[in-house]
């Protein structure tokens, strides 16, 4: 580590207050960073003569289902999101429609960004000669991780009520939302399967979701200690195995393309299970991790993912699509990048992939990290930029969703 990056690290440290709970910020980066690790490893590409189509190597590997038990941390960004939401609900001074305001434009902020932009990238790769498949793929990446934002604002907007929730049962306010996911479970994959109606499991996004956010509501408002982790711990990790063994749920917590079911769109109670495990090794694991983050080298990383979270988030899929896409038009098969994901070499060749995607992920965060500024109003100008970024964002957004 040269000087210069200690120095770095050293302002960092410097500048973080004695209050700062580090260990949250710690587990908030780990659950951020999983997102582009999982979606680059565990999704692909297919070239044919109509351009880039999306592939899964767990359609051909299905040995590598557990690695999606490690990558899927979408439970601790929601225990996370939570306790921080608990915290900041009960220091902020101004009225809860204030506060909710504040947060819902910090996540639509960087969300407008990115839709605006590609809105006017599609025309251009188009003009360029860009296969409309190859567009269509690159819509629905982009596309695909932004789901959470819109559940996360939901669940972000029902605060209050968790808040009263985990004062009146403290963790247990969180069971009724794992009972829901049963029992729609029951009903899509019980005996009277057949008799349900497809649209039934969306019914579970809110409680699947709002599960670990309850759960970190309850954490912050100081009602589950190391008794109530090691529950959560423990019944996770026994939900999640009878599950498997036991009910024969899908292996993979990711979609698997050409699988008849899946666990994580909507989620099923394999997630719930999931997220139920890896809350309760977070609070268990908050001390030690706590302490590990005192030391600068280590806080600093964490500091610079913290600031830029909702740009990683956003923009990370095109940071994969920024090498995907030229290599495309080459018309020559990259391993790793545009042949399918069926063979050993292109997992060694995608993990290959791997510096260069998160490169080029840096190069696109340090030039959209301003969509997540506030924005200047007032001025003529600053209103006309808003009304233009919302119209391409809702032209990309439509392009996008006709395509499900």
């Amino acid at each position: 580590m040269n000087a210069r990056a200690r120095r770095a690290a050293a302002r960092l440290e410097a500048a973080t207050p004695d209050h700062r709970d580090r260990a949250i910020d710690g587990l908030r980066a780990l659950a951020l960073l999983a997102v582009p690790a999982g979606h680059w490893m565990l999704g692909g590409f297919r070239l044919d003569a109509d351009g880039l189509h999306n592939a899964s190597p767990l359609a051909a590997f299905g040995g590598l289902a557990p690695l999606s038990w490690v990558l899927q941390m979408l439970g601790i960004f929601f225990l996370v999101g939570g306790y921080a939401s608990a915290l900041s609900y009960r220091r902020h001074g101004s009225p809860p429609d204030a506060w909710l305001r504040g947060r819902l434009a910090r996540l639509g902020r960087p969300v407008l960004g990115v839709t605006a932009v590609w809105a006017v990238l599609l025309l251009a790769l188009a003009r360029l000669g860009v296969p409309g498949d190859t567009l269509r793929t690159a819509s629905t990446l982009v596309i695909q991780p932004l789901w959470f934002v819109g559940v996360y604002a939901v669940v972000t907007a029902l605060t209050p009520v968790c808040l009263l929730l985990a004062r009146k049962w403290g963790g247990w306010a969180a069971l009724p939302l794992l009972g829901a996911v049963a029992a729609v479970d029951f009903l899509r994959y019980g005996p009277f399967a057949e008799a349900m109606p497809s649209w039934l499991g969306v019914l579970n996004i809110l409680p699947g979701w709002l599960f670990a956010y309850q759960v970190g509501v309850s954490w912050g408002e100081g009602r589950i200690g190391r008794r109530g982790a090691r529950l959560l711990l423990v019944g996770g990790g026994v939900l999640f195995a009878v599950l498997l063994l036991v009910f024969h749920y899908p292996a993979s917590v990711v979609g698997v393309p050409g699988e008849a079911r899946t666990n994580s769109h909507p989620p099923s109670l394999l997630v719930v299970g999931l997220a139920a495990t890896q809350s309760g090794a977070a609070v268990l694991l908050r001390d030690r991790l706590g302490r590990l983050l005192r030391r600068p080298l280590l806080w600093a990383p964490v500091v610079v993912v913290n600031r830029c979270a909702m740009t990683i988030l956003c923009w990370h899929q095109s940071a994969m699509l920024a090498a995907a896409v030229p290599a495309s038009m080459a018309g020559t098969a990259v391993s790793g990048l545009t042949t399918g994901p069926d063979t050993a070499l292109w997992i060694v060749a995608r993990t290959a992939w791997l510096p260069v995607f998160a490169g080029l992920l840096v190069l696109l965060v340090r030039c959209a990290r301003r969509f997540e500024s506030p924005w200047t109003a007032g001025t003529r100008a600053a209103n006309a930029r808003r009304v233009l970024a919302g119209l391409l964002a809702a032209g990309f957004a439509v392009f996008a969703l006709g395509l499900a």
